[in-house]
């Protein structure tokens, strides 16, 4: 490279470990030093809305779109982004197309008292900013009460030691780059609670027609990640899911196969309908469409009844 990389980031403590990971990986995959690479800090609207549900402002563009023009504008060089708060169409210029290694994508539970979901007192007050996580919680325990709870990971709990909430609902990724496991009350399995499409993936973007930046991510980029995150995203593109649509999606590699299973809610989340398919690993673009597919004829048809 003959200047500087800049790679663009929320300001969060949790998206900066994400920015770090993305560097370092490039450092040591592109012969390059310390120096080489610089991570610039950027303030975006989902940000600068805590304590509203972001679906009413937006949705997960409020997350990436100040990142996006950055990059556009080219006072960046790379985007890394949670790849699940990453709308699913991508942005035109951009190319969103390496991903690094998936962390655990289960999603946890952190109560006051460590008591479990089903042990939790009877219209207990669940904090989560996600419809998919408040109709996945609701299924499991219909009496509690959920409430939007935004901010950083901390700052979640430390309204909940507060007595805001009994309990709250994050990702298991984001609690182990912060080093709170200690405050894990319960980890629930992906069987029992679907995670976001592409949870626990960091993905780094650019511009579609910056070649050199492009040759240099091919070589930070996880092959089973990539097709897993592209299986999941798929789904995504098929239903147009955003923060306002309840979409859960995971899918795993068994050998030479790729395993999917999803799920998606009525908007009031009265009615869950699910899928799960294993096809060839070589047809992971097609098996997420299909999906997609499947659960669209199948809530259409719901409809229309």
């Amino acid at each position: 490279m003959t200047k500087k990389i800049i790679i663009g980031s929320r300001g969060s403590k949790l998206a900066l470990l994400y920015a770090q990971k993305a560097k370092d990986a490039i450092i040591k995959n592109a012969n390059l030093i310390d120096e080489d690479v610089v991570i610039k800090s950027i303030i975006t609207k989902g940000d600068q809305f805590k304590d509203t549900r972001l679906s009413e402002f937006g949705g997960k563009g409020l997350f990436s779109s100040s990142i996006e023009k950055d990059l556009k504008d080219k006072s960046i060089d790379i985007a890394v982004h949670a790849l699940k708060d990453l709308p699913a169409i991508e942005t035109d210029g951009l190319l969103t197309d390496t991903f690094l290694k998936r962390n655990d994508p289960k999603e946890i539970l952190i109560s006051r008292d460590k008591k479990k979901l089903m042990e939790l007192d009877v219209k207990s007050v669940v904090g989560t900013s996600s419809l998919r996580r408040e109709f996945q919680i609701k299924k499991l325990r219909p009496d509690v009460n959920c409430k939007i709870i935004r901010g950083n990971v901390d700052t979640r709990i430390k309204k909940l030691k507060e007595g805001q909430y009994d309990a709250i609902i994050l990702s298991l990724a984001g609690i182990k780059y912060l080093k709170f496991e200690n405050e894990i009350t319960e980890t629930f399995a992906t069987e029992k609670i679907i995670p976001s499409a592409g949870q626990g993936i960091i993905a780094l973007q650019c511009r579609e027609n910056d070649k050199e930046i492009i040759s240099l991510l091919k070589k930070v980029n996880h092959d089973e990640t990539y097709k897993r995150a592209h299986a999941e995203r798929n789904i995504l593109k098929v239903l147009e899911g955003d923060c306002e649509t309840a979409i859960g999606a995971y899918s795993y590699i068994d050998k030479d196969k790729i395993v999917i299973e999803a799920e998606l809610f009525s908007l009031d989340g009265s009615q869950r309908f699910y899928e799960k398919k294993i096809e060839k690993i070589e047809k992971f673009r097609e098996i997420g469409k299909t999906i997609g597919k499947i659960l669209k004829n199948k809530s259409n048809n719901s409809y229309k009844r």
